[in-house]
């Protein structure tokens, strides 16, 4: 078995130039968003201490509420063993409400349908908000 243990940063962009980037609430753990970033992406995040994307549908660096005020300081970002996936730890701003929106719809986390299966072997999915 081939393990890395170097301290080599060498991301592992996928043919598209991007790299899967997952958010959890540094408080607590709970999984926010999964989003990509290319490198300019990348370096931004790190150089700012905000959480920078690279938007798929508009083609476009996307600095995260930047426009609705959800903005996501980062605390921490690891890559894991492959290199071709990042996990950053992140707060984000309480909206009047007390609440953080973390997804587009509104919502704390983008994860809010459970997948199910059905007795007779249907997938559906269940709102958990």
């Amino acid at each position: 078995m081939n393990i890395d243990e170097t301290l080599d940063f060498t991301p592992g962009y996928n043919q598209d130039g991007l790299i899967p980037c997952v958010a959890t609430c540094v408080k607590g753990g709970e999984v926010l968003m999964v989003a990509y970033m290319n490198e300019e992406a990348l370096r931004l995040s790190l150089q700012t201490g905000e959480a920078h994307y690279w938007s798929r549908s508009r083609k476009e660096i996307w600095h995260k509420g930047a426009t609705s005020g959800n903005t996501q300081k980062i605390y921490s970002m690891q890559l894991d063993c492959d290199q071709d996936c990042l996990l950053i730890k992140v707060e984000m701003p309480k909206s009047k409400d007390e609440e953080i929106s973390a997804c587009h719809t509104g919502r704390r986390s983008c994860f809010y349908r459970e997948v199910k299966l059905s007795s007779d072997g249907e997938i559906y999915l269940i709102k958990s908000d």
